[in-house]
């Protein structure tokens, strides 16, 4: 194969293509180029064994396309990646101790994590008391919202 005037081996072209998919993946962490690259070193292979251009690139786009519609899922989903809950995300789910009364549709004050947050009820109409155990819900600005902590 020429290129600019330039004789170049498939060998060298697929290596450049499976360099630069890994260079791009390590760049952006999506789990989308890694595919190519995994593609074109099966490509390479092809070319270390004198297959034609034509089953080298057949080759490339069958398994850069089979291991991406195929994995990436499950990839992404063992990986989790960049679903961690950080900061105040991760009070969701968590219980909190109300140390100021929560009254129907007023904000009182819970403790978690050693610190006093504002909280309002997910039911306006619901009354907290002091010491009572809640559980956070979700996050509107800076308040809390919480419900009862079921006891079995």
């Amino acid at each position: 194969m020429t290129v600019l005037g330039i004789s170049v081996s498939m060998i060298v072209v697929w290596l450049a293509v499976a360099l630069i998919m890994l260079v791009i993946e390590a760049l952006t962490v999506g789990l989308a180029t890694i595919w190519f690259a995994a593609g074109a070193l099966v490509a390479l292979i092809a070319a270390l064994l004198d297959f034609s251009i034509a089953v080298q690139i057949a080759l490339f786009l069958a398994v850069s396309i089979c291991l991406l519609v195929f994995t990436r899922k499950i990839f992404v989903e063992k990986l989790k990646a960049g679903s961690e809950k950080t900061n105040v995300d991760a009070l969701v789910g968590e219980k909190a101790v109300v140390v100021s009364p929560i009254h129907p549709y007023e904000v009182g004050q819970v403790k978690v994590g050693g610190q006093v947050w504002s909280a309002v009820g997910k039911n306006p109409e619901e009354t907290f008391a002091v010491d009572q155990l809640v559980k956070i819900n979700a996050i509107e600005g800076v308040k809390l919202i919480v419900t009862p902590v079921k006891h079995d």
